[in-house]
């Protein structure tokens, strides 16, 4: 079977990723850019050529979209199609899921010069890590539908199976790289969304640890977050 267009391409390291250190990119990135990390229910959308934005995906979805006249672009990380119960409207809630999420990120991209018949769409994820619950095929399922109901069409993928997947996208060029990390991270991978999934909004006075934190280089933000 052959891949569609422009499929997304692997990139080096050990395990396929690299953290910059002193001032030295990662393999397959550029001298000089900023790493932007976007965690599970999130986005980010940027017009600036120096930001790559970076996740990893189990069961999850990554949903890259770009305009190539407005050279701008961002990446969504959702974990399940729609919410089962009441968000009562806090983002924190409602970005986890894909249908408020991929449409935050449209809008975010159309206000920053975009526009829908331009829009070049390319999705991520989707594995049932570990093989033992089927959520991960059932979110790419989701995906397809939604971006086929919105007349979205998906120029490339790489969706399903049953390993997870690291991601850079270069927003401002639409480029995306993929590669498999290490078969000992799937397990981390797998808790980490499942307690994302079910996780409520804590007090205020509980502070939250998040496993895949982003690296020392990556900018602090709030979820769902616009470049400057």
């Amino acid at each position: 079977m052959s891949r569609p267009p422009d499929m997304a391409r692997p990139f080096g390291g050990a395990d396929g990723f690299r953290v910059p250190s002193r001032g030295a990119p990662a393999t397959g990135v550029v001298a000089g850019a900023t790493m932007v990390w976007v965690a599970q229910a999130d986005f980010y959308v940027t017009a600036n050529p120096t930001e790559v934005l970076s996740t990893i995906l189990g069961s999850c979805i990554a949903v890259c979209i770009h305009d190539p006249v407005a050279a701008c672009g961002g990446m969504n990380h959702f974990l399940l199609p729609d919410a089962p119960i009441p968000t009562d409207g806090l983002p924190s809630i409602e970005l986890r899921y894909g249908s408020y999420s991929i449409e935050r990120l449209i809008n975010a991209v159309l206000s920053r010069g975009g526009r829908r018949d331009r829009l070049e769409v390319k999705v991520f994820g989707g594995s049932n890590v570990l093989g033992t619950t089927n959520i991960g095929h059932h979110n790419a399922d989701f995906v397809e539908a939604y971006l086929e109901k919105e007349g979205l069409p998906i120029v490339a993928r790489d969706l399903r199976g049953n390993a997870p997947r690291r991601i850079h996208y270069y927003p401002t060029t639409g480029l995306a790289k993929m590669a498999r990390p290490r078969e000992s991270l799937a397990a981390m991978i797998f808790d980490a969304e499942n307690q994302r999934r079910t996780r409520r909004p804590a007090p205020a006075t509980t502070t939250d640890v998040e496993i895949f934190a982003p690296s020392p280089r990556a900018p602090r933000r709030a979820p769902g977050s616009e470049a400057p």
